[in-house]
């Protein structure tokens, strides 16, 4: 890190999730500064953020010695050769997800990371929406009892087909690697790595070359005597169902829609950490239905309520690697879990493409 108590950082990309997410969301946190952008199009930037510097190469950004943290928002497959130039050149990296397009690629940066002394992390705001906060506290409280099924569905309805890399038949393209890299993370946050998985993936929507549905079966048969947690993403889902549906031996927790926050971004909306306010506030709060049994009475008797309701907060993912930078906190996105996340999506691949279960050891990742 430079001098300053300011975290000086860069971005390279300035397409959707640069602008929506990553912009806004670095220059809401005190500490963090939004020091200079990497994009061919300077006057889409300098529209946006007219005193930011904006430079034409990654080069530029790597060889710049006051930048501490370098974000890459560009295409899939471009994720492993501008991370590994930017660890080389001494930076700490952010990655949106996924990390990279393959393990392989994934483990190499994180070797590299070690091997500098830097932090090489992923984007995993899906971690701090509303809905996954307060699935977490129910959780926590044991409400549910002993967790038998999950059912995770990110739906959306987008029937024309956008013209964008994510759309292309490109390696790390179709919305496994887009959607799915947020789902596997938040159930490997909750439940650990499965057992195994299940794969189906399909090109629905006319004109689509790559996966935009999927439905993948992750097996808990030996931590979580047999879990089931599915997780679902389709672009064809007019009239959705809930965002989530868990089960358990003493009841219910479900869920619709989504938090406020990445419609409110979308609009320009520019949150300050410290000064929040109404931000990230879910207008739709789950429902948690408990069964309890009462002597005497044959059939168990069910009370229906409202779950906990906590705001989204996906400020707090660059706060966090703001304090982690100084020393006072773990990183929200460890090494670990970064490897872990690719391994799933990459054996789901071959589990996709070979239309069979696949278990999720280390050599089945690798071969």
């Amino acid at each position: 890190m430079t001098n300053s108590s300011t975290v000086q950082v860069a971005l390279i990309g300035y397409g959707s999730a640069a602008k929506i997410f990553h912009a806004p969301l670095v220059a809401g946190v005190p500490g963090l500064q939004l020091a200079c952008i990497c994009s061919s199009r300077p006057e889409t930037v300098h529209a946006d953020w007219p005193e930011v510097r904006v430079v034409a190469t990654p080069a530029e950004v790597f060889s710049d010695a006051s930048i501490d943290v370098v974000v890459i928002a560009t295409p899939n497959d471009s994720h492993y050769p501008l991370a590994l130039a930017a660890l080389r050149a001494g930076k700490h990296v952010v990655v949106d997800k996924p990390c990279t397009v393959t393990l392989a690629d994934a483990e190499h940066l994180l070797v590299v990371a070690a091997q500098h002394g830097r932090v090489l992390t992923v984007f995993q705001n899906r971690r701090l929406d509303s809905d996954f906060l307060a699935l977490r506290e129910v959780l926590a409280n044991g409400a549910l009892g002993r967790v038998v099924q999950v059912d995770s569905h990110f739906d959306r309805y987008r029937p024309v087909v956008p013209s964008r890399w994510r759309e292309e038949d490109l390696p790390g393209s179709g919305l496994w690697f887009d959607l799915g890299a947020h789902l596997v993370d938040q159930a490997l946050v909750l439940w650990g790595m499965p057992d195994a998985i299940n794969l189906d993936l399909a090109c629905l929507r006319d004109g689509s070359q790559v996966n935009d549905w999927f439905h993948a079966v992750l097996r808990y048969d030996t931590a979580h005597a047999g879990l089931r947690v599915i997780l679902h993403a389709s672009t064809l889902v007019a009239d959705g169902g809930p965002r989530w549906a868990v089960h358990g031996t003493r009841g219910s927790f479900t869920k619709y829609g989504l938090d406020t926050q990445e419609d409110a971004l979308k609009t320009g909306q520019r949150p300050q950490l410290g000064a929040l306010a109404d931000w990230g506030q879910d207008a739709q709060p789950g429902t948690l239905l408990q069964m309890t049994t009462l002597p005497g009475v044959a059939a168990p008797l069910s009370v229906r309520r409202e779950a906990p309701n906590p705001n989204g907060n996906h400020l707090a993912y660059y706060a966090n690697l703001r304090e982690h930078l100084a020393g006072r906190a773990d990183l929200l996105v460890t090494p670990d879990q970064v490897r872990a996340v690719m391994r799933v999506l990459t054996v789901g691949e071959k589990s996709a493409a070979q239309r069979r279960v696949m278990a999720l050891g280390v050599e089945a990742a690798r071969a």
